[in-house]
C-alpha cells in the first residue's frame, strides 16, 4: 500500500530545497541552471498535488501544465501561462541540442518572480 502522506512530503520537501537552489543560482548569474531548478521545483510541487489528488504515485512526466491537469488544480489562466513558460527550461536543462541563448539576468529574475507566485500558491494548497 502506498503511503500518500509520505509521497506528498517527499515531493514538497524536494521542491522547497530546489527552490532555494534556484534562487541562489539566479542571484549568482547562473540563469540557465537556476531556471532549470525553478522548473524542477514546480514539477515536484505539482507531483505532490497529483499524489494527493489521485492517491497514487506521481507519473514520470515533466510537463508542468499536464501535471497540473492531472492534479485537477483550479489554476488561473495566468498561472497556466507561467507553467507553460517555465516548461522551456526543463528541455534546455536536459537536452543540450535544444539550447537557446541563456536569459539575461533581468529576464531570469522576471521568470523567477512570476514562478514564485505559482510556487507559493501551490505550497499553500498542500
Amino acid at each position: 500500500m502506498i503511503d500518500i502522506a509520505k509521497q506528498v512530503a517527499y515531493w514538497r520537501d524536494g521542491a522547497a530545497e530546489d527552490w532555494e537552489i534556484a534562487q541562489e543560482l539566479i542571484e549568482r548569474g547562473r540563469t540557465r541552471h537556476g531556471l532549470f531548478f525553478v522548473h524542477l521545483s514546480l514539477e515536484k510541487l505539482l507531483k505532490a498535488h497529483v499524489c494527493r489528488h489521485t492517491q497514487d504515485l506521481a507519473p514520470r512526466l515533466h510537463n508542468l501544465v499536464r501535471l497540473a491537469e492531472l492534479a485537477a488544480l483550479p489554476l488561473s489562466p495566468a498561472q497556466v501561462d507561467v507553467l507553460a513558460e517555465i516548461n522551456a527550461f526543463h528541455i534546455e536543462g536536459r537536452y543540450p541540442d535544444m539550447l537557446i541563448p541563456p536569459p539575461s539576468q533581468d529576464e531570469a529574475e522576471g521568470y523567477l518572480r512570476r514562478a514564485q507566485e505559482v510556487y507559493r500558491w501551490l505550497m499553500k494548497q498542500l
